[in-house]
């Protein structure tokens, strides 16, 4: 069976698994090896995977210290799921996790350990916001992107996954979120300062038809929406008016959390501190795992009024354990951030050759290159979006050995996840793969 070809599991795929599957739409391979930066499919070509399981893989596949922290767990006979009972793996997890936070934050927090994903930590926010305010409006932003449970869809800009399912979350509000490459307001130069007077307003005013809001909800640099970072100013606003109106941040960092962003958490960019921090993918070590880490003011909740029969996953705390300890000792959030230089660096050289590539922008290695159409231009005379010659530079990229994923308004936005012990010369491989990309679609 191991010697079958791509089309072998493809077709099997096909016939078992739900029409809801996505990725193997836009990447038709099955990998069966994999290791650090690099996947092997079925038909044995190597790709370097610039996807890394939607960003979770942060050292990688299969690296040696969380393989050592799988194998330690299963021959010391730890337990592998305990709820949320008490165990030295978890209170290590914990106190790690803490030392990771500024101290005017860690100081205050308390945890909740969620199900296996990110959605889970989310619904556990809303709860948590909801129970501590007694309100029940809640913020979101355009382009968010929050998870595919009832609760999370709610808050998610995409509208795709929800115009079939009727009845979510009611008292969801959105929020203009300052998009640079293309304001919301139609500004040449969005540094966020008129978006975030817009919230204040909205805040302010009685007739805004918005119930007094129990949480607002966003991403520092948002991910499915097409890696658009938030400007630090306007962050730093919105902490402000936020406080002041005494409405709970709560930053969803499920994809920026642990390094991704050239920090260890993207809000210290703008030197605020949230009073909801949202994690999961890294913080599993490549295994499922997610967590509320929040403000003691808002833990008024009772026993048992959240929970999830996979919060003690104890095999994933032990990985993510190892895997925290190697991101600090290593500093991979600096070299994060030094690496996304060089790989936006090249991008942007390739950006100026190319009038179909619009922007291209991202912190530490979470990266997004936009395609436009310049021949036409939307309603503010911007070039419009063009999701069909990011479908080509993605399909090009696979052919030439590299696994991108497509996202943001229209599918018209490549996006680069690539793990973050990735070397200099391998991003310049992926640069080199991916500017030679843009030169095979464009001739289509």
């Amino acid at each position: 069976m191991d010697a079958m070809p791509n089309r072998y599991y493809l077709d099997r795929q096909r016939g078992t698994e739900s029409n809801a599957r996505s990725y193997p739409r836009r990447l038709p391979l099955a990998i069966r090896r994999a290791r650090g930066v690099y996947v092997t499919d079925a038909d044995g070509r190597e790709y370097i995977d610039c996807l890394a399981g939607a960003g979770a893989l942060v050292l990688g596949h299969n690296h040696p210290v969380a393989s050592a922290a799988i194998r330690r767990h299963l021959d010391e006979e730890l337990p592998l799921q305990t709820l949320d009972l008490s165990t030295p793996v978890k209170d290590r997890f914990v106190a790690e996790l803490f030392a990771t936070l500024p101290k005017s934050f860690a100081d205050r927090a308390r945890i909740q350990f969620c199900g296996p994903g990110g959605a889970d930590a989310i619904e556990a926010a809303i709860k948590l916001v909801k129970t501590a305010t007694g309100r029940r409006s809640v913020f979101a932003f355009h382009g968010g992107y929050h998870g595919q449970s009832h609760g999370a869809l709610a808050l998610t800009g995409n509208l795709g996954p929800k115009m079939a399912v009727p009845g979510l979350m009611p008292d969801a509000h959105f929020l203009p979120f300052p998009y640079t490459y293309r304001c919301p307001f139609g500004c040449q130069a969005c540094d966020g300062v008129h978006l975030s007077k817009y919230v204040e307003g909205i805040l302010a005013d009685p007739e805004s038809g918005i119930a007094p809001a129990a949480g607002m909800f966003l991403e520092p640099v948002q991910g499915e929406g097409g890696s658009i970072p938030a400007p630090e100013g306007w962050l730093r606003e919105i902490r402000r008016i936020t406080k002041e109106q005494g409405i709970p941040l709560v930053l969803d960092e499920v994809q920026t959390g642990w390094g991704r962003t050239g920090k260890m958490y993207a809000f210290e960019h703008a030197g605020i501190t949230p009073d909801v921090l949202i994690l999961s993918k890294a913080i599993g070590g490549g295994l499922p795992l997610s967590v509320v880490v929040y403000d003691q003011d808002l833990d008024v909740w009772q026993p048992g009024a959240h929970a999830g029969t996979f919060r003690g996953n104890q095999l994933a705390m032990s990985t993510g354990l190892a895997t925290l300890r190697y991101v600090r000792e290593h500093d991979l959030p600096t070299h994060a951030g030094r690496m996304g230089e060089r790989l936006r660096s090249r991008l942007e050289d390739a950006r100026r050759r190319h009038p179909y590539v619009g922007d291209v922008r991202g912190k530490g290695l979470m990266i997004g290159v936009e395609f436009v159409d310049p021949a036409k231009s939307d309603h503010w005379g911007r070039p419009v979006h063009d999701g069909a010659a990011a479908g080509r530079v993605q399909r090009a990229c696979l052919s030439k050995g590299l696994i991108v994923e497509v996202g943001g308004r229209y599918g018209s936005v490549i996006r680069l996840l690539p793990p973050l012990i990735v070397s200099e010369a391998e991003v310049d491989l992926i640069a080199d793969r991916l500017i030679a990309s843009l030169d095979a679609a464009e001739g289509e």
